[in-house]
């Protein structure tokens, strides 16, 4: 029977340009370090460590695993950067220019899966602190404590696509993989929650993630577009969650 259904957050929950977004990022990140890293090299760290948790194996946090990775040769600068970079969370992040949208439905969405009494989990990529998935959150005008997880750098062992990412996501919340249905924008990063026996629908608000223009034409999306069981837009999930409770 159907139990928990994972959303994702980036341009499922909330609509915006991700890389026109990134970039602007960059821009204020940057300047954010320049007394500790020369931009260039602080640039380069922060991508290695991102792309880098796409490889964490579950030893450590994501967090853990990032830090490692950027502060590779820095070890002295390791507590002085965390610190940093909560910092910047807590203040710069908020002024980071953004024009974002709600997909239509949303809330009559909310209110239908809060009706069947579902565990909601907020299935964000977790290459970010806490602080700053609440705050992208709270674009889409929803609460944290209406889920009962929300992945973020600090609480997960794997990134997306790894697929361990989704069994830890179920093991946290005591459910199967096959109680789950795991709705998302990305055939890569959210679709691949299908290998590992959850329901998938790939909503269709979106157009593809392309973060080239961020990356330098280093992609932080790699892997394989995956099938999904359902599509359609976001409004269209609580016909498929009564379909599947239906059909248990």
């Amino acid at each position: 029977m159907l139990t928990a259904v994972l959303l994702d957050l980036d341009n499922t929950l909330v609509l915006f340009d991700e890389t026109a977004f990134y970039l602007r990022y960059m821009e204020r990140i940057i300047p954010f370090f320049e007394d500790l890293l020369p931009g260039q090299a602080f640039q380069e760290r922060l991508l290695r460590g991102i792309r880098a948790l796409r490889h964490n194996d579950g030893q450590t946090t994501n967090l853990d695993f990032f830090l490692n990775v950027f502060c590779d040769g820095l070890s002295d600068l390791r507590a002085a950067v965390w610190e940093r970079f909560m910092r910047f969370y807590e203040t710069e992040y908020d002024h980071i220019p953004v024009t974002f949208e709600r997909p239509a439905g949303l809330v009559a969405v909310m209110d239908a899966l809060q009706r069947h009494n579902l565990k909601l989990v907020v299935a964000t990529n977790p290459i970010f602190p806490r602080l700053a998935q609440e705050k992208r959150l709270a674009w889409a005008g929803l609460d944290p404590d209406h889920f009962v997880l929300l992945t973020h750098m600090e609480n997960m062992r794997y990134a997306k696509p790894h697929p361990e990412y989704y069994r830890q996501i179920c093991a946290m919340i005591g459910v199967l993989p096959e109680q789950c249905l795991m709705v998302g924008n990305d055939g890569i990063n959210d679709m691949i929650a299908g290998t590992v026996g959850l329901k998938t629908f790939q909503t269709t608000e979106a157009g593809v993630i392309d973060y080239r223009a961020v990356t330098k034409g280093r992609s932080l999306r790699e892997g394989e577009n995956h099938a999904a069981d359902f599509s359609g837009p976001l409004s269209g999930v609580p016909a498929v969650v009564t379909q599947l409770m239906g059909s248990a």
